[in-house]
């Protein structure tokens, strides 16, 4: 049986122990603090891959993710979930994540055809499933906490709107996502949806929710449950767009590369996680905006929190990457010692500092690039002017670290297509002179009546807020 251990976890009670797939998505964050991981990797081989060519994606998504959920889920029922989400009309297109070739070696990976245009609708679809089989079996509610830079809490909303036994509370920073992402949020008029825009930044909405988590008798109280990138399940979903993508360019027998978009390093981490299952990824781009502290750290060796700065890409507007520290426990050898130690400087100090030894290794896994505002509107301008593609700005950005990349140009580069351009229209319209227009399915967005509540930068107020508005009673 799959079995998943915390980042942090020095103990073997059955409170820090091991636990199974289910107890990790409704769980989210491990009790100690630390974020979970498999106690082990599953590898495939190249007989295993070479039988995944010509699947559908419902199909490779079934083969990738059944060895992280062993038994915790009945398998017919989770192929059955799969085939709701990706076989039908949730997408808008077959292959779920298509592939659009912009050169002889760069393909932007459309990751954006989902309900709420971001590539989070590829993994929030099904954990919104996810958790409404497991609840319902169990006969359980529980109360979803989250923040977002702006794509994770539309689509988290969009697929939890219907769950019949969720509550879920999102935390964006107020006037700091663009419009379209805060309409796409605040539109959804469903009983259990909450919107909290706070008064601060992504970083102070996350810390809000980290800190309600490690509030004991709050989290068992409303019995709380992520959905954004600190649950396992949210990477394992992210997984199987680097299988497909990688497969339909000639994997195994030939190697790809890819540029990520990231803040937070969630989906950067999952493709390194496709690596460790044996997907033959050549190098891995962790493409930032201005607020580059990932890109520092490669560089440098030293991870230092700065003043987040505005920019044109907002949902990587981030200076605390709070998935790195799955990657991090895992170059240090999965030390829990060392790694709780070092986050606990990083939380004190707002930095920490790694040896050349493991920096060289971290050298070899990953590349690091930064993407300025007038690189990315220089970007989106010469993507349309040359392949007549409309481009987001965090596209842009992932695009501008493949550029930056010289490789063997017989190896495929994959740029990810984070959002779709219409999310992001002022900067669209700055660089190419037209607005891009939304989907037809969303073409009244803007004149949708809202509901939000402003809110303060405070635990206490906020966990009031939630303990007031949930239908979980303690």
């Amino acid at each position: 049986m799959t079995r998943y251990i915390s980042t942090r976890g020095h103990g073997t009670s059955k409170e820090s122990g091991p636990k199974n797939f289910e107890e990790v998505l409704l769980a989210g964050l491990a009790p100690d603090g630390g974020l979970f991981v498999p106690e082990s990797w599953p590898v495939f081989d190249t007989k295993t891959l070479n039988r995944m060519a010509g699947a559908s994606y419902a199909e490779i998504a079934a083969q990738v993710m059944l060895p992280f959920i062993g038994t915790s889920i009945d398998h017919g029922a989770f192929n059955k979930i799969l085939k709701e989400v990706y076989a039908g009309h949730v997408f808008d297109h077959a292959s779920v994540a298509p592939l659009a070739q912009l050169s002889p070696q760069i393909w932007n990976m459309e990751l954006h055809r989902g309900p709420t245009l971001a590539f989070k609708d590829v993994a929030l679809q099904l954990l919104g499933r996810l958790f409404d089989h497991v609840l319902t079996k169990n006969k359980q509610r529980v109360t979803i906490v989250g923040a977002t830079s702006g794509d994770t809490g539309s689509a988290a909303i969009e697929g939890c709107k219907s769950c019949n036994n969720v509550d879920i509370f999102i935390l964006h920073p107020l006037n700091r996502v663009s419009e379209v992402q805060r309409r796409q949020m605040t539109t959804v008029m469903a009983d259990n949806v909450h919107n909290i825009a706070i008064e601060g930044t992504f970083d102070d909405c996350q810390s809000l929710v980290k800190a309600m988590f490690n509030d004991a008798k709050f989290r068992a109280d409303m019995n709380l449950s992520a959905i954004n990138s600190i649950n396992w399940a949210r990477i394992m979903a992210q997984v199987v767009y680097y299988f497909t993508s990688a497969i339909a360019l000639g994997a195994p027998e030939r190697e790809i590369s890819y540029s990520v978009p990231t803040g937070n390093f969630g989906n950067v981490y999952a493709a390194h996680v496709a690596r460790k299952m044996g997907l033959p990824i050549k190098r891995l781009v962790v493409s930032t905006n201005r607020n580059d502290i990932l890109t520092r750290f490669f560089e440098t060796g030293e991870m230092k929190i700065t003043h987040v700065e505005a920019s044109l890409s907002p949902s990587m507007d981030i200076q605390i990457s709070s998935n790195f520290e799955r990657y991090l426990f895992e170059l240090l050898g999965r030390d829990t010692l060392k790694l709780t130690e070092i986050m606990n400087e990083f939380k004190k100090n707002g930095q920490f500092r790694l040896n050349d030894e493991l920096m060289a290794q971290a050298r070899r896994e990953f590349t690091a690039h930064r993407c300025t505002d007038e690189d990315t509107l220089r970007i989106i301008r010469q993507c349309h002017e040359e392949t007549a593609e409309v481009i987001d700005p965090h596209t842009a950005v992932a695009l501008s670290g493949a550029l930056a990349l010289k490789d063997d140009p017989s190896i495929p580069i994959v740029s990810l297509a984070c959002a779709h351009a219409a999310k992001f229209p002022d900067a669209v319209e700055k660089a190419i002179g037209r607005r891009p227009e939304l989907p037809e399915r969303l073409s009244d967005l803007l004149s949708r009546p809202e509901r939000f509540t402003p809110m303060k930068n405070s635990l206490k107020t906020v966990q009031e807020y939630v303990r007031t508005h949930t239908r979980v009673k303690a």
